[in-house]
């Protein structure tokens, strides 16, 4: 059955306007110069010599003049790379987590399922999902099936691709969003935000296909595939209301993905949107982890042997 939709950050989509309307009055702006250098009079030095001029030779006008074949192109080079040199899930090849993309793309309604492909991670946790042309495809590094394994926390890799597929049900990855926001990387603030408020979407949809597989794949994410069972989710959790300062909201600003105790606070407390700005508070002075939601399981203790 297809999950009932309202995932979205709240701020997703004003931000996404916002950037977009930037990005579009930085493309005008690029034409507006080229135009203006081509048609202008040849400024000439004092020995009579034509002087090249300044604007059309700048790398960040042809950047923003060429941004959609550059763009296109990046896509497609990406999309080559891992069809001839990453492992495509099969039935037969890591069938597992070709399930797994199966069942999420089914459980967020999507009409056909993205292809998946396994690469060599060399000890990098990581995944993304991209696309180019109609083709939509998601990237899981291999260590990451590590911890997904059966004797390990196969839950904890399901969240991880149902957060990747959840890029591509939310639109993430289509060519004329990223066109609209092709401007990102020179607002560190403002772009910075939109990013983490889609990787707040994205957990939302992995949430929503498997809730238990929240608490292992952010204790991976903080301390490894072969430390995280010593990780205590719920305590680094709290601590998201307890760690404050001008320098901890500077580094969750400029940060691409929210900082990983706020986010363990969202996955935690179901009630409420994502922290996007300021550092989450507890609904009561004092009431620390709050109500709502799947509370994430800290990890088991050892116990000491007794003294014999």
């Amino acid at each position: 059955m297809p999950w009932d939709r309202p995932a979205r950050h709240p701020w997703e989509i004003p931000l996404l306007i916002v950037v977009i309307m930037v990005t579009a009055v930085a493309y005008l702006l690029a034409l507006l110069l080229i135009t203006l250098e081509l048609f202008a009079a040849p400024v000439v030095d004092e020995n009579g010599a034509e002087q090249a001029g300044s604007l059309v030779t700048s790398p960040y006008v042809l950047l923003l003049l060429f941004a959609p074949v550059l763009l296109w192109a990046g896509r497609g080079l990406n999309f080559a790379s891992q069809r001839v040199n990453g492992v495509k899930m099969s039935p037969t090849q890591f069938p597992e987590g070709y399930r797994m993309v199966q069942e999420a793309a089914a459980h967020f309604g999507m009409r056909k399922a993205p292809d998946a492909y396994v690469i060599l991670g060399n000890g990098q946790i990581n995944a993304f999902a991209s696309g180019h042309g109609f083709r939509r495809f998601v990237v899981v590094y291999s260590d990451l099936f590590e911890v997904g394994g059966a004797a390990r926390e196969p839950d904890a890799l399901a969240f991880i691709i149902g957060h990747e597929v959840g890029h591509i049900a939310a639109g993430h990855v289509s060519y004329w969003r990223q066109l609209g926001m092709f401007v990102v990387p020179w607002l560190p603030l403002l772009g910075s935000s939109l990013i983490r408020a889609q990787e707040y979407t994205a957990d939302n949809h992995g949430f929503s296909y498997r809730p238990h597989g929240a608490p292992g794949a952010m204790a991976t994410l903080a301390a490894g595939k072969y430390l995280n069972t010593d990780v205590g989710v719920d305590e680094m959790a709290d601590r998201a209301a307890l760690e404050r300062g001008g320098f901890v909201f500077l580094v969750n600003a400029m940060a691409s993905h929210p900082v990983l105790t706020w986010r363990m606070w969202a996955l935690r407390d179901r009630s409420r949107p994502g922290p996007l700005f300021w550092r989450p508070r507890p609904h009561r002075p004092g009431m620390i982890p709050p109500p709502g939601g799947y509370p994430l399981q800290s990890a088991p203790r050892a116990v000491p042997p007794k003294p014999v």
